[in-house]
């Protein structure tokens, strides 16, 4: 049998980085190189009713080994890296006995994993740390899941005294753009509950998420000649920095929240004298609370409209995600079995809220209750990323006892 850290070593060397400026889906064809592979492992290792779908999204199924109806339960993970930095041509490096300190990353020496900003470090003295050269991400978001999920499924095939109803893989593509079940088929995976691979650290359950709603805000202006606008010239580019200004900075940005709190955050802004726009996200633990920093983005766009009569100002707010949470409650199950499996795996769990959301989120409240569990990510999206073979470990041996534990239902 393969280790999880061989596999994950392989996976992270296929680039599949996705691309938010694509309508297909997958977003880039690079994505498929790695569905292909784990569809054909999966009928290596024995796994039923493996499928490719045309969109990239690998399912298959460890069949049940108990002779009562044990519920099905699925492991979700996504094969696309962040588009943010560049996930092509990866050189892991191990850091085999972590003797403690600081990680200079070989490709770039200016970029170094500090443990001041790497606390999680300090308990790994001993371990084998899984870094990037410095040039590229590493891509444990999320193929440390991927690895920990196959390896997870090749154990239990080759284990069948290991107790355990039948549990379904599934790789989807696209998760970094928000696109990730788009494709999805929900109700063919035909189970109680999920459970997104696809956390920091181990020992963590993530059971709760921001709730999320994205805003697009557009000016539509008047272009003229700059020699001869005066009197004419309707600048959306000036009216739309005026727009921004008005966005609340001491409270309710990214810079000054933390925990529980919400902010709204603009993080694209385009365009020219004509016409202007600018992307903002709106987040908040409670849903309830979107709908008034969308009325915020309003009020500040009716005010530029009586400064600015001529122009034309829309915001146009999209319901993205809900909070994880408000979902979880139709699986009553869903925590306490993950909270015994990391028991039972020497762990001790610790539940935990994601600044942000999770596949899990949009699965959940369409219907699969989806909790996220730890795969020993840290630094996601950046050259500063790694794990541990250690944590990785970790993630195998609770999915084991995570299968163990819903055996008994």
């Amino acid at each position: 049998m393969e280790s999880v850290l061989d596999r994950f070593l392989r996976y992270v060397k296929v680039d599949t980085q996705s691309d938010d400026d694509s309508e297909s889906y997958p977003s880039t064809a690079r994505q498929l190189d790695l569905s292909r592979m784990l569809a054909d492992e999966c009928r290596d290792i024995g796994l039923t009713d493996v499928n490719l779908s045309e969109f990239g999204i690998v399912t298959a199924t460890v069949p049940g080994n108990v002779d009562h109806d044990a519920p099905a339960i699925a492991w979700i993970a996504h094969v696309d890296t962040s588009p943010e930095f560049s996930g092509k041509d990866v050189k892991p490096v191990l850091h085999e006995n972590y003797e403690g300190g600081d990680i200079v990353l070989p490709g770039d020496t200016s970029r170094v994993i500090t443990v001041e900003e790497n606390p999680a470090l300090k308990s790994l003295i001993g371990a084998t740390i899984v870094t990037t050269d410095g040039t590229t991400l590493l891509g444990a978001d999320d193929k440390a899941g991927v690895a920990a999920i196959m390896a997870t499924a090749d154990w239990l095939m080759n284990h069948p005294e290991i107790p355990h109803g039948p549990i379904r893989l599934c790789f989807t593509c696209d998760e970094e753009i928000g696109r990730g079940i788009d494709k999805l088929d929900i109700a063919g995976l035909n189970a109680v509950c999920g459970y997104t691979l696809d956390g920091e650290g181990r020992g963590m359950i993530d059971y709760e998420t921001f709730s999320a709603d994205g805003a697009t805000v557009t000016v539509e202006g008047i272009n003229t000649h700059p020699s001869e606008g005066k009197g004419k010239m309707v600048n959306s580019l000036r009216i739309l920095s005026h727009y921004i200004a008005r966005l609340p900075e001491d409270h309710l940005s990214p810079e000054t929240t933390d925990e529980r709190d919400g902010f709204i955050h603009p993080y694209v802004v385009e365009g020219g004298v004509a016409k202007a726009m600018a992307k903002i996200i709106l987040r908040d633990f409670d849903t309830a609370k979107l709908a008034e920093q969308a009325a915020l983005l309003e009020s500040i766009a009716e005010d530029l409209r009586a400064a600015y009569p001529k122009a034309t100002i829309t915001v146009d707010v999209k319901e993205q995600y809900r909070n994880l949470a408000d979902g979880l409650k139709s699986e009553p199950r869903a925590i306490p079995k993950a909270e015994q499996a990391m028991k039972a795996a020497g762990q001790d769990p610790k539940l935990t809220i994601i600044r942000g959301g999770t596949d899990g989120s949009i699965l959940t409240e369409r219907g699969l209750p989806t909790p996220n569990l730890s795969t020993g990510e840290h630094n996601p999206h950046s050259p500063l990323e790694w794990t541990s073979k250690e944590e990785l470990e970790t993630a195998v041996n609770v999915l084991v006892e995570l299968a163990r534990a819903w055996s008994a239902d």
